[in-house]
């Protein structure tokens, strides 16, 4: 029996209403309603609170295939019920990690993983090296991360990956930035499958204010993929028309170039 059937069956049992048992509890009925449609679930200190109201355990409450009735507790089991709470407890709040070391009073390392809850002071990871639902630090991994550096679902930083990214160097699925390298990129200089740049555009369609190299491309200075081109060819291209352009990122231009497909 799942959770919302139980709680239908306690508040019957004790002849409650939606409304009676929300005023007990202390919210509204239309929580209640959603607890018992299945379509939420209360919070751990609004479980405790059942528990006790109904006289049953936390346990049988939250646990699907225990069907007995846990309404009796003896002395003995008292014990064994502060372990479950406590186990309840650590599963609603997952895992969380401060480094005593600090560095200007920021954690060295700051870990936040929990399962419910995406942005929030709980879900928030802050530290020199941040790892949670969100990050932030300078060095970011999470689901939203910011960071000098990071990776993530949704990530913004002075180098960034992720699905979504945004920095001055940005990696990603969609990517914008003063670099920026993507399936879809947009940035002063961009590379991708689609990429539109303000001064060099790499990509299979490529859009640029000054240099474009592409299969489809439009620019003043314009190379064609052709049949192909290998990464010197494109290196040689770029270096006519933007002699001055830092060499790591000529390099990564010109790979781009020789990989459209």
């Amino acid at each position: 029996m799942e959770f919302s059937e139980k709680l239908i069956t306690l508040r019957r049992r004790e002849g409650l209403s939606q409304e009676q048992l929300a005023d007990r509890l202390g919210v509204t009925r239309q929580s209640v309603s959603k607890w018992e449609s299945g379509a939420a679930t209360p919070e751990l200190v609004k479980l405790i609170s059942l528990s006790e109201l109904f006289g049953v355990s936390v346990d049988y409450l939250v646990k699907d295939w225990l069907e007995e009735d846990a309404s009796v507790t003896t002395p003995a089991d008292t014990s064994r019920l502060e372990a479950q709470v406590e186990d309840l407890t650590r599963y609603f709040r997952g895992y969380r990690y401060d480094s005593k070391t600090r560095i200007f009073g920021i954690p060295l390392v700051s870990i936040r993983l929990v399962r419910h809850g995406f942005i929030g002071r709980d879900s928030m990871a802050k530290g020199i090296i941040a790892i949670g639902n969100t990050a932030v630090g300078v060095v970011a991994l999470g689901a939203l991360s910011v960071g000098a550096v990071s990776l993530g679902a949704f990530s913004v930083g002075l180098l960034s990956i992720g699905a979504l990214a945004g920095g001055v160097v940005s990696l990603g699925a969609a990517s914008v930035g003063v670099a920026a390298f993507g399936s879809a990129a947009i940035g002063i200089y961009a590379g991708g499958v689609a990429a539109l740049g303000s001064e060099i555009a790499v990509g299979v369609g490529a859009l640029a204010g000054q240099t474009a190299v592409g299969q489809d491309a439009s620019a003043p200075n314009i190379l064609l993929w052709g049949t192909g081109l290998t990464a010197e060819q494109v290196e040689s291209f770029l270096l006519a028309h933007h002699p001055d352009l830092w060499r790591p990122l000529l390099r990564t231009l010109s790979f781009f170039g020789s990989i459209i497909k």
